[in-house]
């Protein structure tokens, strides 16, 4: 009988569970995972459109460029050391803690500024001088003068004469900017002693030449400094001079002024740089 009324209760007890069961579904309810914080935090950046600037703006510059671009103005208006990111941001209209998305702090700012006065010069070095032959030495140097003076010209904020500031001599960053400026002088002294006539070349050696050949095209940021607009004509001018300078004579001057004109297109100048309304470059 004791046996009988245990296998009653079993039997009830299993009924129940299935019962249970079956009023369920028959199915666990599937544990949630959170998603770890970092992932959470990545999808939200990516979803939002980040923080609204501090003032609007109507420039199609992109922030990286704008930023470049105001502390080029304050550095050359005020100088390096008197100007603070806050006051870049300000001019900018965004917060400081933004501008720190684009640079890590002034030093880097100026590091850029001052390469951007002399790189893309440099950069078209190896190109001019693999055109001689078929040009000559004298058509190279017209044609690195004449770039050179576009790339002073195109300068914003004519950051090119950022240089000469003592400050900016005296930062970390311009040792690499000193690099630069190097080279280019290394090349105008080698175009220059090519074509350098037999009086000019006992005088002055490479280096000399080449220092005041460059020095001759850094006229172009004191002209805009005093603010003078920079043609064409005064493109010419210089590079004319810069021959002048090595006891090239006038008609071969003339020539190489010629060849040089055709073969900026070929350096992208003439199709995206036009000339402005005002016959500036």
């Amino acid at each position: 009988m004791a046996v009988a009324i245990r296998r009653i209760k079993l039997h009830t007890q299993l009924c129940s569970s299935i019962r249970r069961r079956q009023g369920s579904g028959g199915k666990h309810r599937p544990t949630s995972i959170p998603a770890p914080v970092s992932d959470v935090r990545m999808r939200a950046r990516q979803a939002s459109p980040g923080r609204p600037r501090h003032i609007p703006t109507t420039s199609t510059a992109s922030p990286r460029d704008q930023v470049l671009n105001a502390a080029a103005e304050l550095f050359v208006t005020r100088g390096f050391a008197a100007t603070s990111t806050r006051e870049i941001a300000e001019r900018v209209g965004i917060r400081q803690a933004s501008l720190y998305y684009h640079f890590a702090g002034k030093d880097e700012l100026l590091a850029e500024l001052l390469q951007r006065s002399v790189r893309p010069t440099v950069d078209k070095v190896t190109k001019i001088e693999t055109l001689v032959p078929p040009e000559t030495h004298e058509t190279a140097l017209y044609l690195l003068t004449l770039i050179d003076v576009r790339t002073l010209t195109e300068a914003p904020n004519n950051e090119g004469i950022l240089y000469g500031q003592a400050d900016v001599a005296n930062s970390e960053v311009y040792a690499e900017f000193r690099d630069s400026r190097q080279e280019l002088i290394d090349a105008y002294g080698r175009l220059g002693m090519q074509i350098a006539s037999p009086g000019v070349a006992s005088d002055l050696d490479a280096g000399e030449l080449g220092e005041m050949l460059m020095h001759s095209v850094e006229v172009v940021t004191t002209l805009r400094n005093t603010g003078r607009t920079v043609t064409p004509e005064h493109a010419d001018r210089i590079a004319a001079a810069a021959l002048r300078a090595c006891d090239v004579p006038k008609e071969t001057i003339a020539t190489a002024a010629s060849a040089a004109s055709e073969l900026l297109a070929e350096f992208h100048y003439e199709a995206n740089n036009a000339p402005t309304e005002d016959g500036s470059f």
